[in-house]
C-alpha cells in the first residue's frame, strides 16, 4: 500500500479545487481515519450536516480499510485535480 501519509499531502497540493461531492468523498475517509466512528450530533447548518453525512458513511470502516480507500480514491482523482 502506497504511504497514507504522503498521499495525503499531495491530496491537499492538489492544482484545482475538487467540487464539494468529491471533496466530501475524502472528508469522510479522513475523519474515519483520524478520529474513528462519528459520535457528535448532526449540525443544523448545510455544510456541517453534510460533512456529518460523509462522515457518518463510512461507520465502521477499519482504519486499514478507510486508508486503503483514501489512496484508491486519490488515484482516481489525482489525474483529474493533481
Amino acid at each position: 500500500m502506497a504511504d497514507f501519509n504522503a498521499i495525503l499531502e499531495k491530496t491537499k497540493a492538489f492544482s484545482q479545487k475538487p467540487p464539494t461531492e468529491v471533496y466530501l468523498e475524502f472528508y469522510g475517509l479522513y475523519k474515519q481515519i483520524h478520529e474513528g466512528d462519528i459520535a457528535i450530533e448532526k449540525p443544523a447548518d448545510a455544510e456541517g450536516a453534510a460533512k456529518y453525512d460523509a462522515w457518518l458513511s463510512r461507520k465502521g470502516v477499519s482504519v486499514d480499510d478507510a486508508k486503503a480507500a483514501y489512496i484508491a480514491l486519490y488515484e482516481k482523482y489525482n489525474p483529474i485535480y493533481g
